[in-house]
């Protein structure tokens, strides 16, 4: 049995409809992908598993979507106009560009010999753009390069609007945009991508526990949903890798790179989970500052309301601290594909590649495929079993006669469809079919009549 990595996914997903180059078809534009018929499935089933398990099942949570463009203060104030940015240098030889922090030593300069750089400079991430017909200065905006941000500045709209108490959170999903420098690696570092994120809103005083606890659970669900704990780590970030306003962070680690020799290269972050203290609040609020690593003070001098929390016990107004939980949609889209696939070898030397995919994110849950697809009665069941379960709104289902059986039973367990019906002479007779089990293989017969209950048993909905 053989595992994934980056390059195997890469070709399974485009085989199979998962991810296409962005602008393919006119040479691409390197650092986009476009995610296909099963690959926009499967993302959306990620999404809807972390809205369901951080909203829908917690009593402590808002859902917010915030807007793409803001006022280019929010910006400022959060500082990524001044220091959102990764060290840039220039090969004075190839004329490349590259991260200086991800330099390989060991590469060669395309026009001979070891490169030549220049010295670093910084490289503001933001794509900048204008609002209306006028290019100058006073209409400069950017996409946003984080969703976090939407969220702070909207806490105290949330908070009066919903009349939450202390502690609470508000979740986003959406897009961002970072230009990165180098972005490689398939869909792990791109400069078009989405995040899911929290701001959860605590006392100061409780912010360790709720550190703690929010850990335990992004931990949790990871396991929940199919990623096996010796592929996840966790990396508790030193005094020296904290950011300047974080009292402390923790980075869940997914095993990207199985094939580097080193294994503590082989991990890379899936998520991160910080305790940013009210940094941000101060920022955004009325009468606040932007205070920068080096003990300079910006004070907020735009903002027209206070974002403080009335603390009705204590009797007094205070700025909630926060605690962060941050994760890329596409690196944790990219980890359970990575940790689903599996090359087998069967009896007789037969090859077989396999997603191992949790049921819910199985982007087809049910194929239904005729036997024979020039027998109009086996193919006319077939499709109304595929209407009836699409039907109940639950069980994504295809029809499949795209091959004999076995190519179909390949194409199914290669886009990690649970379950197969196969459709056959015998069922014109009996009105059962056969039922085949991604996972074992396994086959057994079931009435058309029970197949509802069947999948919404097996598949635990």
């Amino acid at each position: 049995m053989a595992g994934a990595t980056i390059d195997k996914i890469v070709s399974l997903c485009k085989r199979r409809g998962f991810l296409f180059q962005g602008s393919e078809l006119y040479g691409g534009l390197q650092g986009t992908w476009d995610y296909g018929p099963m690959g926009v499935e499967l993302k959306n089933n990620v999404k809807r598993i972390w809205w369901r398990s951080n909203v829908y099942e917690r009593d402590d949570m808002e859902g917010l979507d915030a807007a793409i463009l803001m006022n280019r203060l929010v910006l400022k104030y959060s500082g990524h106009e001044d220091t959102f940015s990764d060290p840039l240098v220039d090969c004075r030889k190839c004329k490349k560009r590259f991260r200086a922090d991800q330099v390989d030593a060991t590469e060669k300069c395309a026009e001979g010999g070891p490169h030549d750089f220049t010295e670093p400079r910084p490289f503001n991430l933001m794509f900048r753009t204008t609002v209306g017909p006028v290019a100058t200065d006073d209409d400069i905006a950017y996409l946003r390069p984080e969703t976090a941000q939407g969220i702070f500045v909207n806490f105290k709209n949330v908070l009066d609007s919903t009349n939450r108490k202390l502690p609470f959170g508000i979740a986003q999903i959406g897009k961002a945009y970072r230009n990165e420098i180098t972005p490689k690696n398939f869909i792990f570092r791109v400069r078009e991508f989405e995040q899911m994120e929290i701001e959860y809103f605590v006392k100061p005083g409780d912010d360790e526990q709720t550190h703690g606890q929010w850990i335990a659970d992004r931990v949790a669900w990871y396991h929940r949903y199919g990623i096996r704990p010796e592929n996840l780590r966790q990396h508790v970030q030193a005094s020296d890798e904290l950011a300047h306003y974080a009292k402390a962070c923790t980075d869940l680690l997914y095993r990207f790179f199985p094939e580097r020799e080193d294994e503590d290269k082989q991990y890379e972050e899936v998520e991160g989970i910080a305790n940013r203290t009210d940094f941000d609040l101060t920022c955004h609020t009325k009468g606040g500052a932007l205070r920068f690593a080096d003990g300079r003070e910006v004070p907020n001098e735009h903002a027209v309301m206070k974002q403080t929390y009335f603390d009705d016990a204590a009797k007094v107004h205070l700025t909630p601290y926060v605690i962060e939980p941050s994760g890329g949609v596409d690196r944790i889209t990219l980890a359970f594909l990575m940790d689903a696939y599996e090359e087998q070898t069967l009896e007789g030397g037969k090859q077989r590649t396999v997603l191992h995919l949790h049921p819910e994110l199985a982007p087809v849950k049910v194929a239904v495929i005729p036997l024979a697809r020039n027998k109009p009665e086996m193919v006319a069941l077939a499709k109304q079993i595929k209407k009836d379960l699409q039907g109940t709104g639950q069980l994504r289902t295809m029809f499949d006669d795209s091959g004999n059986i076995g190519k179909c039973y390949a194409r199914q367990d290669e886009i990690g469809t649970p379950f197969c019906v196969t459709v056959d002479h015998q069922s014109l007779e009996d009105n059962e079919v056969t039922i085949r089990d991604r996972d074992s293989m396994q086959q057994e017969r079931v009435p058309v009549d029970r197949l509802k209950s069947y999948f919404f048993e097996r598949l635990g909905l």
